[in-house]
């Protein structure tokens, strides 16, 4: 399984947070999922905000165009990206 799909809305990429991180970031591929490290801990949605936030900036994209599919209380999450395409999220990750 890819760790990305595309749609006609944009794309849908597989993530795996990881909280309490020195630094926030994309930090490669994790097997089918995007590792993306975050600051914050998973408490009161604080994570899942950044992890928004990380991804918005990360992609160029405002936040309101960074949606979860799925996941919103695991670690394991299903993000859509509205208005990029697979290519435009490959060569953000280096793929």
């Amino acid at each position: 399984m890819s760790y990305l799909t595309a749609r006609p809305d944009g794309v849908v990429i597989n993530v795996k947070a990881q909280p309490r991180s020195s630094k926030a970031g994309l930090d490669g591929l994790l097997g089918d999922a995007v590792k993306v490290k975050i600051r914050c801990a998973p408490v009161d949605g604080k994570a899942n905000k950044e992890l928004v936030e990380t991804l918005a900036d990360a992609f160029d994209l405002p936040k309101s165009r960074v949606s979860f599919l799925s996941g919103e209380t695991g670690r394991n999450k299903r993000l859509l990206l509205e208005g990029l395409t697979e290519e435009q999220v490959r060569k953000v990750i280096g793929q």
